[in-house]
């Protein structure tokens, strides 16, 4: 199974790009989301991966988290999703907007990504909330771009990109709030709804505002 690729941009196509690591080409294809965030042909990048074998194709699929990784593999375990449903929700919302809408039940941000139904969005929320605090949970990992180094060359520089800047403090601070809150006895699915509610209201907020804001939420009403 390959994990992890980490080379050079040969050339980037509209749903993919050609990585070369070591003289050899690896396509890997992307949500437009992901594939924004690359840098450009001749750039060296490194990205998670998940292979996908059938009996006439082998088929990668690259993610800049461990995340958006996580999410493609579950969302394609759902009837009705497969590799272009789930990198356009992914290319809609983003691996943190993908564990909000799950958290929150919110069936009409799903259902937003180009040809996902109600029935097959409400679907991804039903069979999917419970595993979204876990996912969540994944947040504070290292993002693909930022680690390991590429073994082709000494003079390889290993390039992190926009996406990651913006969303990995916000990933890990989720994932922060959704451990502390655990630890004071809120449920898995409790904690990650009010989380995610706090997070899309402060998307720039750290730990202890997310903390303080999802026990607000989480406050007996009345």
């Amino acid at each position: 199974m390959i994990g992890k690729l980490s080379g050079r941009i040969d050339y980037r196509g509209t749903d993919h790009v050609l990585i070369d690591v070591r003289g050899v080409g690896y396509m890997v294809y992307c949500s437009d989301r992901t594939l924004a965030g690359l840098p450009g042909a001749g750039e060296v990048v490194a990205l998670y991966t998940d292979l996908l074998v059938r009996e006439d194709n082998l088929q990668l699929f690259g993610f800049t988290s461990l995340v958006e990784k996580e999410w493609h593999r579950l969302l394609m375990s759902v009837q009705g999703i497969g590799a272009k449903a789930s990198l356009a929700i992914l290319g809609a919302l983003g691996a943190d907007g993908v564990s909000r809408a799950i958290a929150l039940a919110d069936v009409t941000a799903i259902k937003a990504a180009k040809g996902v139904g109600p029935k097959t969005a409400q679907r991804v929320v039903i069979e999917l909330k419970d595993k979204a605090p876990g996912v969540m949970a994944m947040g504070g990992a290292a993002p693909a771009t930022a680690m390991g180094e590429v073994p082709a060359s000494d003079d390889f520089e290993v390039v992190e990109t926009p996406v990651q800047k913006i969303t990995a403090p916000s990933a890990s601070a989720q994932a922060e709030a959704l451990s502390a809150l655990g630890n004071l006895g809120y449920s898995p699915s409790d904690a990650a709804g009010a989380v995610a509610e706090a997070a899309g209201v402060e998307p720039d907020a750290d730990t202890s505002a997310l903390i303080r804001a999802a026990l607000k939420l989480l406050a007996p009403k009345g």
